[in-house]
């Protein structure tokens, strides 16, 4: 339980944060001239159920108290009374802004001042409060006119899908819905896919009889590029190939440079925990938030481990990247030091005021922190240090060795790689893998010992991961960083797509249906360019170009008359089903095969009169076909839990497969709390 607020003493200075976490780590060094106060998030929002919104009177809002943050405001409005000072230091972005410009209007405190800090270190909250600086209207004005746009498309046309699918479909949303459409639109890629038939020719080839053979792939034929498309085309070049003298024709030796990649932002770091730590978005957000907000560390005490973690720029400080050329140096050595310092090429529209992704401090080594992190806490904060440790770090160096292999006619080609130089890559492993190869000469005959023809079909485009559907949303400029983990948990939550079992987005009948009539009513709302135009305008408000209720008069009037047309034209919401020739054992009518957030299922074609349903295997699904332990098909089954695979052999056979998913029951809300968290 987080330290309640005491009353502060006449003449202190108030500094009001958002979570006890960072009154915690701010309490740690700035002493007792300050009393730190928590509003636990935010205090105002638009009410729960109604729309809060005068669309007659320039989209003013009406924002009300959060009912559960009562008592913190009434404890924060007792401490500012005596306060010397108040300072707001919510998070550096435009929800952080609009947090503190919400406290200020709630306080009824005139000229607020704003602390803006990226990370939570003594350095750079003493900078903040040497140059406090008034609120930033632009930011506010862009987080309003994004809240209000979202409240508009959803309490307008959700309550319209509820109805139209009698309560199936919950929400819609102006980013999530485009999201599911990218899920489905992938999917029916995947269903229209029609696999085209290629055929390969590897030699397995050796230097003398004793030695461990290398492969080699056919590539050509007298000088053509080689192009076997059926299998009759690939023995016949195998029966030629065989009767021929294999000899090294030429031998090119060559260096390859793998640079470092940039520091993280909010995406890459998204993506490559999910890829390297099986991470969802939404898990790595909340552990990113813990090592911002701070961790309790031995001696120093409660400490700010990283910098904020909501950002799209790539820009190093020159004293981080000073400490970190530093410790390199010292560490590594001097070969492991670019000539000068590394700078990275931020993607257009990124806010270059903020940083990339780094640890507050390179000297806090992850192997030192062990005893203070948790499992998870350390694994992403090692992913974080090692990143920018990599970025500021020398190329690998690699030694490539390209052979070329003639058969007669028929040429083959290999190549060697080896690692010349590990250059960043002490820290941060690359993932190419060495292919060694025994020493040749050009000329030298070699021994054929197998030829190995081998079928291949094109592959249909993969499936979404979580982190490829992030960076999809990033390059089609739909949402901002601090969306893109909320973006994802929601269309899960609501289910309109869920995780198989080899982690990939698939939608459910739910997210076809609803994604068909949505495109189908608002198609500008559905447009993956027009949700980026809506984004680029809310960047301009924030950037003080646009005014932000131009820009929600320019947005409504198309979508009020799309409305009205929905409300008078939307049909029901029929869920599709996949016909089989399963027969329900309770009624007698044919099943369909449907597709819920817990995966695949048969289900009768009577509902709702009959609502019999039976689990089914679905390989598309499964994270493995069969039961490793007694070889019968794996079925979805559902527990308290949720979702899980078990083998079709229970009860003789046990055996279960744990589904990871980023969905997640929601927890009873929390208590109430009776005063805001101070520091000690």
């Amino acid at each position: 339980m987080p330290e309640m607020s005491r009353k502060p003493e006449q003449g202190k200075s108030v500094i009001i944060v958002e979570s006890p976490a960072k009154t915690r780590t701010l309490g740690n060094f700035l002493g007792k001239d300050f009393d730190i106060l928590a509003s636990m998030g935010h205090v105002r929002d638009l009410p729960e159920k109604k729309l809060g919104v005068d669309i007659d009177d320039s989209f003013k809002p009406t924002y009300v108290i959060i009912t559960r943050r009562r008592s913190t405001i009434t404890e924060i409005r007792q401490a500012v009374k005596k306060a010397k000072e108040v300072f707001f230091a919510s998070d550096p972005d435009r929800e952080g802004e609009a947090i503190a410009w919400h406290l200020a209007e709630v306080l009824k405190i005139p000229n607020p001042q704003r602390l803006e800090f990226h990370e939570i270190t003594a350095a750079a909250v003493k900078a903040a409060l040497e140059h406090p600086r008034p609120m930033d209207m632009k930011l506010v004005d862009a987080q309003q006119a994004r809240r209000v746009l979202d409240r508009i498309v959803g309490y307008t046309i959700s309550p319209l899908l509820n109805r139209r699918s009698a309560g199936r479909a919950r929400s819609a949303g102006r980013v999530q819905s485009v999201a599911v459409r990218l899920v489905v639109n992938r999917e029916r890629e995947i269903q229209a896919f029609v696999p085209q038939e290629s055929w390969s020719v590897e030699a397995s080839l050796a230097v003398d009889k004793e030695a461990e053979p290398f492969s080699a792939k056919l590539v050509r034929k007298s000088g053509e590029k080689i192009d076997l498309q059926d299998e009759k085309s690939a023995r016949a070049a195998v029966e030629d190939i065989q009767s021929q003298t294999f000899l090294v024709k030429g031998i090119k030796n060559s260096s390859q440079l793998r640079n470092p990649p940039a520091p993280f932002t909010t995406s890459t770091l998204q993506q490559d925990a999910s890829a390297r730590l099986s991470l969802s978005p939404r898990r790595t957000m909340r552990l990113a938030q813990q090592l911002y907000e701070g961790v309790e560390i031995g001696g120093e005490g409660h400490t700010g481990l990283i910098t904020y973690m909501r950002t799209d720029a790539v820009r190093i400080s020159p004293q981080a990247q000073a400490q970190a050329r530093e410790y390199i140096t010292k560490n590594f050595g001097d070969e492991y030091l670019p000539a000068k310092p590394r700078a990275y090429k931020a993607r257009k529209g990124a806010q270059e005021a903020h940083e990339a992704i780094r640890p507050t401090s390179v000297d806090r080594r992850p192997e030192d922190l062990e005893s203070y992190l948790d499992e998870a806490q350390l694994r992403l904060y090692r992913l974080i240090w090692s990143r920018f440790m990599a970025s500021q770090m020398a190329s690998v160096r690699l030694a490539l060795r390209n052979v070329d292999i003639s058969a007669g006619d028929w040429d083959f080609e290999t190549k060697e790689v080896k690692v010349a130089f590990p250059g960043f890559s002490v820290v941060y492993p690359i993932r190419d893998k060495e292919a060694p190869l025994p020493p040749l000469v050009e000329g030298q005959e070699l021994i054929l010992v197998s030829l190995d023809p081998k079928q291949h079909f094109t592959e249909p485009p993969p499936r979404f991961s979580e982190a490829s559907l992030v960076k999809e949303l990033e390059a089609n400029g739909i949402g901002r960083p601090s969306t893109y983990a909320p973006i994802l948990a929601t269309i899960q939550d609501r289910g309109y797509v869920y995780l198989n079992g080899k982690r990939r987005l698939r939608p459910t009948d739910l997210g076809f249906a609803v994604t068909d009539k949505l495109v189908e009513h608002f198609p500008d709302i559905m447009e993956v360019k027009f949700t980026a135009e809506v984004e680029q305008d809310l960047d301009k408000i924030e950037e003080g170009e646009a005014d932000w209720q131009e820009v929600l008069k320019e947005f409504y009037g198309p979508f009020a008359a799309a409305l009205e047309a929905a409300k008078e034209g939307m049909g029901t919401i029929r869920l599709p089903g996949q016909p089989t020739d399963e027969v329900c054992e309770k009624c007698g009518k044919p099943m369909v095969q449907r597709t819920a957030r817990t995966g695949s299922f048969l289900a009768c074609s009577g509902y709702p009169e009959c609502k019999n349903t039976r689990p089914i295997a679905d390989p598309e699904d499964s994270p493995q076909k069969d039961c490793d332990k007694c070889g019968k098909p794996m079925l979805m089954r559902r527990s308290r839990y949720g979702p899980f695979w078990g083998c079709s052999g229970y009860p003789e056979c046990t055996n279960t497969v744990r589904i990871r998913s980023s969905y997640r029951r929601k927890s009873a809300p929390r208590k109430k709390s009776k005063a805001a968290p101070k520091a000690s």
